[in-house]
């Protein structure tokens, strides 16, 4: 569904998140002292130069252990190299408990914008696009509410410089189309981020109104379109493009992780098509890969498109903000010569992530069905892959939710304490502010209000950190410790603020009920006054 801009910038934002959490852990009783945590990632080492090497027993080796030491359910690996199969292979199980083989079907998420990229190109070398005219020239339906839509070109939709973004049109949050026709329709009232062309913004949307387009220009729905162009060519057979998730296999079921541990969840409906809505296996990505890697030449030798128009698809624009998105392919360099392409894919139930090394035309992909962010696993065992590949040993990683679930847990069970000591010692805190001006009072209830606060906005939040907008539903997938200790947290500080509340009001009601009548005040201190003139007197 999504490709992050860094997994380094990734882990640094949400290390400030964790930081961010601990403030609010202690917000929850505002009187007490807050407590610390940090936590670390684990990542991979760059290993000492050794004899490793890239064959099936060494996958096999790698893959599994690091399975055992994560726990992860289930994966399907594909690696080649040149024009030939290395290895598939599946490992582990379904979430319906069906053992995973190199022909099990799984979703590649947005792995797909690189089909549906290659499929506008192959338009684009027919002769029937031009890739840097307006869309609207081949589109004449796609209209937005910012006129400047109108100069989005086909070039900068795969690109995903065209100025849409998610800030200004969050499609997770939105009903869900049905078609692409329907997805492109909804987008009638949209406005534009920013101008077409200025800057890269990820947003699955690009990929809709470009695989409509693949639809109106070609005659033919888009999925006939891959499978008769792409997937039939190069022999992938089991691979498809869907629509929704609820057209996945076993719609998409699969797994979030928590405190070290998988759960078995089921997938909301999204709509998928264009920008993450093939499904595939290992058998037939390695296929995709080996084109990808022989200039657009399947291993048998059938051609899906010139060299130069692969050359096209992994290769970045010149743009101001210098991006390194190219169509479908994510370029990272070293020492000016391209290293290594690379797309991730993330649904809420599975993540996947595809390879390329220009260098020893390697390709590597890799599904895992544990889902975006928490489970971060396929990252972490393609990078053990390209280690192998380049003759190092590959060192097991953990996802970083791993280690920074175990800080949230003692975040979470710091704000419980809190928010049962606060409520506790509620009756001390109103005997002490009592007589208090009210606006004081007010002032130290206010920091309370912080993981209530933080509550309602950790969606926003999170999408912040991603760059991507959500749904609170779709955080409680991604990261389900994160859920859990910030709700906490309000629901602690909310105990601890109602607790205050109440306890002042009885506060009150006592004094008032002890104190005697200002009738009876006034008449005694008349009669003190009295005697007092009597005594001088005498």
């Amino acid at each position: 569904m999504k490709i992050l801009t860094g997994r380094t910038g990734l882990r640094r934002r949400i290390g400030v998140l964790a930081a961010v959490l601990g403030i609010v852990a202690a917000a929850a009783a505002p009187a007490s002292s807050a407590a610390q945590a940090t936590g670390s990632t684990a990542t991979a080492s760059t290993a000492s130069e050794s004899t490793a090497t890239l064959d099936p027993a060494a996958i096999d080796r790698f893959v599994r252990d690091y399975m055992a030491q994560t726990r992860l359910p289930g994966a399907v690996v594909a690696v080649t190299r040149g024009d030939r199969v290395v290895h598939t292979a599946g490992y582990g199980h379904t979430a319906s408990g069906k053992a995973m083989t190199a022909g099990t079907r799984v979703p590649v998420a947005s792995l797909s914008k690189a089909m549906t990229a290659l499929a506008v190109m192959q338009l684009v070398e027919a002769g029937k696009v031009d890739p840097d005219r307006p869309v609207h020239r081949y589109l004449p339906e796609f209209t937005m509410a910012d006129g400047r839509a109108g100069k989005i070109t086909v070039r900068q939709l795969l690109t995903q410089t065209s100025g849409m973004a998610d800030s200004s049109y969050p499609d997770l949050t939105r009903a869900q189309p049905h078609s692409l026709r329907e997805a492109v329709a909804a987008m009638r009232e949209a406005p534009l981020a920013a101008e077409p062309g200025t800057r890269h913004r990820y947003h699955n949307p690009n990929y809709f109104v470009a695989a409509r387009l693949v639809e109106v220009v070609s005659g033919q729905p888009f999925d006939s379109y891959l499978t008769e162009r792409l997937f039939g060519p190069l022999g992938m057979t089991r691979t498809a493009s869907v629509d929704t998730s609820t057209q996945m296999p076993d719609r998409a079921r699969g797994y979030v992780r928590a405190y070290g541990s998988t759960v078995p969840v089921s997938h909301p409906r999204w709509f998928t098509a264009g920008g993450h809505g093939v499904v595939s296996t290992a058998d037939d990505f390695a296929q995709w890969l080996i084109a990808q890697n022989n200039q657009g030449v399947s291993g048998d030798g059938r051609r899906i498109a010139d060299a130069a128009t692969l050359r096209a698809t992994h290769t970045p624009p010149r743009s101001p903000d210098d991006t390194e998105y190219a169509m479908g392919w994510r370029e990272s360099r070293e020492d000016g010569e391209p290293r290594q392409l690379q797309h991730t894919g993330q649904l809420l139930t599975h993540n996947s992530m595809a390879t390329l090394l220009p260098g020893s035309k390697v390709g590597i992909a890799v599904v895992t069905n544990t889902g975006m962010l928490a489970g971060d696993d396929a990252p972490q065992i393609v990078q053990g892959l390209v280690d192998l590949a380049e003759g190092r040993k590959p060192q097991v990683a953990e996802p970083f939710s791993m280690t920074a679930d175990w800080v949230l847990a003692a975040l979470t069970l710091l704000a419980a304490a809190l928010g049962v000591r606060g409520t506790l010692r509620a009756r001390r805190w109103a005997r002490r502010t009592a007589g208090r001006p009210w606006w004081r009072v007010a002032l130290r209830l206010l920091p309370g209000t912080l993981p209530i606060l933080l509550l309602s906005q950790l969606a926003a939040l999170a999408g912040l950190l991603m760059n991507r907008s959500g749904t609170l539903q779709q955080v409680c997938y991604a990261w389900p410790a994160l859920v859990v200790c910030t709700a906490t947290a309000a629901l602690a500080a909310t105990a601890v603020l109602v607790g205050r509340l109440l306890a002042a009001l009885g506060h009150r009601r006592r004094t008032r009920a002890t104190a005697p009548p200002n009738g009876y005040a006034a008449l005694t201190s008349s009669a003190r006054t009295a005697a007092d003139h009597a005594s001088t007197s005498t």
